[in-house]
């Protein structure tokens, strides 16, 4: 790879759109939770799932193709039919709901707050791999056999904020790829990224608790607060995530 650098904010990424990414490999994380559940959801089954901007694509998608599965929030709760037409979805975006007995073989569209956008917003590189901690290895590993130019590395943020549990995700992959960064720019990003990781590695839902905003909401909700462990959770998935250009993310392969 030629660099490596992490985007923060929304603002960060939505600038996107006036760069050249015709060479670039955009990882991006969501890591409560969106991409953890997109990732989450191959792992058990799912043909695919499908980033939608809003409602309406969603919606959409269904409309298109019998069969396709709704999931998503707004506000952290699954979206119910008095935001959608009348339509409840058939998931929220917790990764717990995304058993293989619910979405194995299914395709899912999918809607949420930061997530989708922060992966539409890439559009263009020559590679988007929603990633996780749960494969944050393997996503490493694929990218130092695969990336050859610049890779950014992209925080989906809240709202139009930084997200401190994205910068751990950023922070870890930096750190699994560190050792094969000798002679790569290192932009002061990916370094922040990375010691923010180190200073709460072997305790990242205890870390979460304590300084995500994200974290602390789902926690007090008694059915959402076990998302936190689970998003928590490093490398207990050994597969790869990838956005296809037809806008369905697929599995490419363990790393």
């Amino acid at each position: 790879m030629k660099s490596i650098e992490v985007l923060f904010t929304p603002a960060d990424f939505q600038a996107l759109r006036q760069r050249d990414l015709s060479e670039a490999t955009c990882v991006v994380f969501d890591v409560l939770r969106a991409t953890t559940t997109l990732v989450t959801a191959l792992a058990n089954g799912a043909l695919a799932v499908a980033p939608a901007a809003d409602i309406p694509e969603a919606l959409a998608r269904r409309a298109h193709e019998a069969g396709v599965l709704l999931a998503g929030e707004r506000d952290g709760l699954r979206i119910r039919g008095t935001l959608a037409g009348g339509v409840d979805f058939d998931l929220g975006n917790s990764p717990r709901e995304f058993g293989p007995e619910r979405i194995g073989g299914k395709r899912i569209a999918m809607t949420t707050t930061n997530g989708t956008r922060a992966l539409r917003a890439c559009a263009g590189a020559a590679a988007v791999l929603p990633a996780s901690l749960r494969n944050v290895g393997a996503t490493a590993a694929w990218v130092a056999r695969h990336a050859a130019g610049e890779l950014l590395v992209v925080c989906s943020g809240t709202h139009e904020d930084a997200a401190y549990e994205d910068v751990l995700g950023a922070g870890a992959l930096v750190d699994r790829l560190w050792a094969a960064l000798e002679s790569v720019p290192v932009m002061d990003s990916a370094r922040l990224a990375r010691n923010t990781y180190r200073s709460a590695a072997g305790e990242l839902a205890g870390a979460m608790a304590s300084h995500s905003r994200n974290a602390r909401r789902l926690l007090a909700i008694p059915d959402l607060a076990p998302d936190v462990a689970t998003c928590a959770a490093e490398d207990d998935l050994s597969l790869v995530a990838r956005l296809d250009d037809d806008g369905w993310n697929r599995l490419v392969g363990e790393g």
